[in-house]
């Protein structure tokens, strides 16, 4: 079975920063463009980024634009999201999302994925 994983979320005062990481088991992980979405409570799921399957083109929402980074290590299956100068509203649940290359929905469209994590939580306080 296909399982993403992620880990590396927590707590941060604004301004600081954090690594995501998404493991995953059950595919065939170079096949798979991997993105990052994110949901705050009453708010619906919002793309956050996404990257080509070897490493070459990366997409980023305009609110994470120049703070955010995605990145992979295909040798060890997994994603990151290093994130920096947080702000209280990047507060959310961050996923992991997996999607096959042969897909030909925009990065910023959920249809883009076909797997999903269950979420790592991200609180930046003020």
């Amino acid at each position: 079975q296909v399982r993403l994983v992620e880990s590396g979320g927590g707590l941060v005062q604004a301004g600081g920063s954090l690594r995501l990481s998404c493991t995953a088991s059950g595919l065939t992980f170079t096949n798979y463009r991997m993105g990052w979405f994110r949901q705050a409570p009453g708010k619906e799921r919002e793309f956050v980024a996404r990257i080509s399957s070897g490493s070459t083109i990366t997409w980023y929402a305009d609110s994470v634009k120049g703070r955010f980074t995605i990145s992979r290590d295909n040798t060890k299956n997994t994603a990151y999201l290093q994130s920096s100068s947080l702000k209280p509203e990047d507060t959310a649940v961050y996923v992991c999302a997996a999607g096959p290359t042969s897909y030909t929905w925009p990065a910023q469209s959920e249809r883009a994925y076909n797997y999903w994590g269950q979420g790592t939580q991200v609180t930046v306080s003020s």
